[in-house]
């Protein structure tokens, strides 16, 4: 049987369903679906010069990778490459082909340094360590049941604070946007992110059709959002937090965790039986608020890190 790379065709359901199925089975901790991969494909900045692959085996895709430069970064020369195999079809070379496609492509467009994800098991430490990746930081993947699971009861709303969700933002997105730009700067991570740019900001994440704008809450202080969390969910059940951040002048009153837990008390009563969320390891405190809500570890990851050249 041979494996064979080539570019997703993203207009093609059964690549788009393929890629989705892929990253399910090998992360299903991270919210996927043909919608979702289409309208990545259709909305990442053009700087970023976006490359989806797919391994295929016989017809069938085995493999996928996210290869892009990071343009959200001032620094020139970063490039990212995710790579996932279906599970049940590793160890017939599929990673190797898309790590290869990907890092030669990445080079030929300016990249000179690489960042990728990997989950934290022996098999791939290896794969990583061949090529010429370093360890970095890690972060774990967490999961709470909300089929059978509880949660802890609301806590009150403090004076002068008011709980709004994204839907009542509709007709001027702007000020969830200027809070999204302020905590990302404070995200823990290798790369330095900087949202500058409102309608690309509008197309990738406000019109992403994971994003459920009933559940996203933000905490409002003087008719303004200062605290938020962001749902993403799947239509099957499936919930995921994609963002959850506090203005810098407004941190240590509670106000994330509050919008959090009055998120996943609604998602529970609209039927989604499992919640997902990510924390860094050294981001202590949304790691004490996830606690709190009684999630639990699930899975850990490592970024990997490679200079070309």
């Amino acid at each position: 049987m041979t494996v064979l790379v080539r570019p997703l065709r993203p207009d093609v359901p059964a690549d788009a369903e393929g890629f989705a199925r892929v990253r399910r089975l090998a992360l299903p901790y991270i919210l996927f679906t043909p919608d979702s991969v289409r309208h990545t494909v259709a909305h990442t900045h053009p700087d970023a010069r976006f490359r989806p692959l797919v391994a295929e085996e016989d017809g069938e895709i085995i493999g996928t990778a996210q290869v892009h430069l990071i343009p959200e970064s001032p620094d020139p020369g970063q490039g990212a490459l995710n790579v996932y195999v279906r599970p049940d079809r590793t160890r017939r070379g599929a990673g190797r082909l898309l790590v290869r496609a990907a890092e030669e492509y990445l080079a030929e467009v300016g990249a000179t340094k690489l960042f990728a994800w990997a989950l934290d098991e022996p098999a791939n430490q290896a794969f990583a360590e061949r090529r010429g990746y370093r360890r970095g930081r890690t972060a774990h993947f967490l999961r709470l049941d909300l089929a059978d699971g509880t949660l802890p009861p609301l806590p009150e709303i403090p004076p002068g604070v008011e709980l709004r969700t994204a839907a009542d933002f509709a007709d001027d997105p702007r000020p969830l946007f200027e809070l999204d730009a302020e905590t990302v700067l404070d995200e823990p991570s290798d790369v330095d992110y900087e949202f500058t740019d409102y309608d690309a900001w509008l197309a990738q994440s406000w019109h992403h059709p994971l994003l459920n704008r009933e559940l996203t809450t933000a905490a409002c202080a003087d008719g303004r959002p200062v605290a938020f969390t962001v749902a993403y969910t799947d239509g099957d059940g499936r919930y995921s937090t994609a963002m959850t951040g506090t203005a810098r002048a407004h941190r240590g009153r509670g106000l994330a965790k509050l919008a959090k837990i009055h998120s996943l008390h609604r998602a529970r009563a609209a039927g989604v039986t499992e919640a997902f969320t990510g924390n860094d390891t050294g981001n202590a405190p949304m790691i004490a608020i996830n606690k709190w809500l009684g999630y639990q570890v699930c899975a850990t990851e490592v970024r990997y890190v490679r200079e070309l050249g």
